[in-house]
């Protein structure tokens, strides 16, 4: 790879300026309009000492600048480092202290909510400050071996860790994915992703190496799925990414979807249940495979209707082996590790030497010595016609709605809190599509545990990592020899407790409210002044709450009003006194045939997700354990 992505983008927007290149609500850039901005910033970022492999952290809101931002930083001949202004300070914080970026780049109504740190600030608002002299910036000595970005993921030792990318391998991934699934001028893709996650790259860049559009989502959009159904459908979307998570979202509200559209939906494992509700709102559904440390996405393949959903043929450049704990590669059918080799690995881990040596090991498959793979965790085995089957992980690390989470760092956020002596954490998928974290806690009080504990938790985690449910135990369940035994942890059964003192709800709407969010969070009871969001719940489940309103009601109501009246008083009297509003029609019954339809040609295909932890433990000893 001879290029940067910068320099494929420079050079599509000489060859189309004057097309759209992105889309936010009502504003948009044509390539040389973006072209231009983000030159102007680089030439700032420049002349303050941004070079190669020199970082520079993004704090931004999803606007026009969040792009213009990030091509500065790879113009000035940088690497970025988003933070998400919706995270924690503490963990803004810590994030700062361990890059050590030299610049930050926000935006003024973010100034605020910066955590103190030692960076250059640099604000962003609309126009540049200044056009660099001599028109372009080109980064002098900057190569595709230097870095493109660094992407905190979480760490199993308590703490994220720094992912880092180098420009070659991102590129490598642009120039497959255009390929396949595919990607040409004449389409408009989705981006709905928070640049913290990385498939956000592909969203971001890919369009903009092809001549595409990115039309950019608001936060408050990719989190309601009303809403995110009605900007497909205005802004004429012909290609989006997402999570099983958000397209279960999407299906809550009533989408119907789009005959042309191309789906791309990875993060997680899902099954043929949920692949025939979406073959029948698109053109074409992609299953995508890939962790952070190999760049995006690794693998890619089109499912199809009577076929289980699978890990494809790898992408360019790219190869997948199935190993035992020897590193020996296992027969068709059996169990293994997933290791990935190729142009897509990561540098390394930021400041983390001996974690890098532990997961990038040498390739003994390679033609070329000298060669890396990357352990991957994921259990899987190989099927005849090439194609992988995902069975599980070998550790203790999960998806939640995308997310890849270690829970071994929500433990140890736990085991802070003075009054817990034990704590361990799982990821319960007790309701089929709907799976919450869970944590189990030895302690030494009990009165409003639960509260204390997500308050203390919600200090230092983003919210996605912060336990839908608590559960207080005498002592943990131990196996006959004396090791943890997690198939034992029980249900938690309506144990969370409100951090709010206890107070009955009053008046019809109020109790029906209560009883819809009682049953969807499996709670015994919910209070009037408790928050739908601080008892677990979430954006699936927030369509849920107002899909089962709708059906009590009659009445379609703004799902926005859950977001911005999350506790139970304030949303029942927003209810009581406002015009329920009609924002999407919803056609359940021209979607519910053509999902009927689909749903017979797979109906003899078994689900593709993760298998219950018991059966997991039992494939880990016997395959892949010494």
């Amino acid at each position: 790879m001879t290029k940067c992505i910068h320099e494929l983008f420079e050079t599509q927007a000489e060859r189309t300026p004057n097309a759209t290149a992105v889309t936010f609500e009502a504003s948009s850039l044509t390539y040389r309009e973006l072209n231009q901005r983000a030159d102007a910033l680089a030439g700032q970022l420049r002349a303050l000492g941004v070079g190669p492999d020199v970082l520079v952290a993004l704090f931004l809101d999803r606007s026009l600048d969040m792009v213009v931002g990030m091509l500065a930083v790879l113009k000035a001949g940088g690497a970025y480092v988003p933070l998400d202004p919706a995270h924690p300070r503490a963990r803004l914080a810590y994030m700062l202290e361990d890059a050590q970026p030299l610049i930050l780049l926000t935006q003024s109504r973010l100034q605020p909510d910066l955590p103190p740190h030692r960076a250059q600030l640099v604000v962003i608002d609309g126009e540049a400050p200044f056009a660099p002299a001599g028109g372009q910036v080109t980064a002098p000595g900057h190569d595709p071996s230097h870095l493109a970005y660094v992407i905190y993921t979480s760490g199993s030792t308590g703490q994220p860790k720094g992912v880092e990318i180098e420009h070659r391998a991102v590129v490598n991934m642009l120039a497959s994915m255009q390929k396949r699934p595919g990607l040409s001028a004449s389409d408009r893709m989705l981006a709905i992703t928070t640049l913290t996650f990385d498939i956000a790259v592909l969203e971001i860049f890919l369009p903009l190496v092809c001549g595409a559009c990115v039309v950019i989502a608001a936060s408050e959009t990719s989190a309601d799925g009303v809403a995110l159904a009605r900007l497909i459908a205005q802004s004429g979307v012909s290609v989006m990414q997402a999570t099983p998570a958000t397209l279960r979202m999407l299906l809550e509200a009533g989408w119907a979807g789009a005959p042309d559209l191309k789906i791309l939906c990875g993060g997680e494992a899902y099954g043929a249940e949920l692949a025939s509700q979406l073959l029948a709102c698109c053109g074409t559904l992609w299953n995508m495979y890939g962790p952070t440390e190999t760049t995006v996405w690794s693998a890619v393949c089109e499912v199809q209707a009577g076929r289980p959903v699978v890990i494809g043929p790898p992408i360019a450049n790219t190869r997948l082996y199935v190993l035992d704990r020897a590193l020996q590669l296992v027969p068709v059918g059996v169990p293994g590790e997933l290791y990935i080799g190729g142009a897509g690995l990561a540098r390394g881990y930021h400041n983390r030497p001996a974690l890098t040596a532990e997961k990038f090991i040498a390739d003994p498959f390679a033609a070329e010595p000298g060669m890396r793979m990357y352990r991957t965790g994921d259990l899987v085995r190989r099927l005849p016609d090439g194609t992988i089957e995902f069975l599980g992980r070998l550790d203790h690390q999960v998806k939640i709605r995308g997310f890849r989470i270690e829970l071994g760092e929500i433990e140890a956020r736990l085991q802070e809190h003075p009054a817990i002596r034990e704590a361990v954490v799982i990821a319960r998928e007790d309701t089929p599509g709907d799976k919450r974290l869970v944590a189990y806690v030895v302690a030494d009080q009990d009165d409003q545990l639960a509260g204390a504990l997500r308050a203390h938790l919600t200090t230092c985690l983003p919210k996605y990592m912060v336990p839908a449910a608590y559960v207080r135990l005498d002592a943990f369940p131990l196996t006959p020899n004396g090791k943890l035994d997690r198939r034992a942890l029980p249900i938690p059964d309506g144990q969370i407790d409100s951090s709010r003192e206890y107070e009955a709800p009053q008046g019809k709407t109020e109790s029906l409210l209560a009883a819809i969010w009682a049953e969807l969070l499996k709670l015994d009871r919910v209070g009037r002044h408790d928050n739908f969001f601080e008892l677990g719940g979430h954006s699936l489940l927030a369509v849920r709450v107002m899909s089962r309103l709708q059906h009590k009601l009659g009445m379609e109501f703004s799902i926005g009003d859950l977001f911005t009246h999350p506790v139970l008083a304030d949303l029942a009297r927003k209810l009581d006194h406002s015009a329920p509003a009609i924002l999407l029609p919803i056609t359940r019954a021209r979607r519910g045939a053509r999902v009927a339809s689909a749903q017979r040609a797979v109906a003899a295909v078994g689900p593709n997700g993760a298998p219950h932890e018991a059966n997991l433990l039992d494939l880990q000893r016997g395959a892949v354990t010494e």
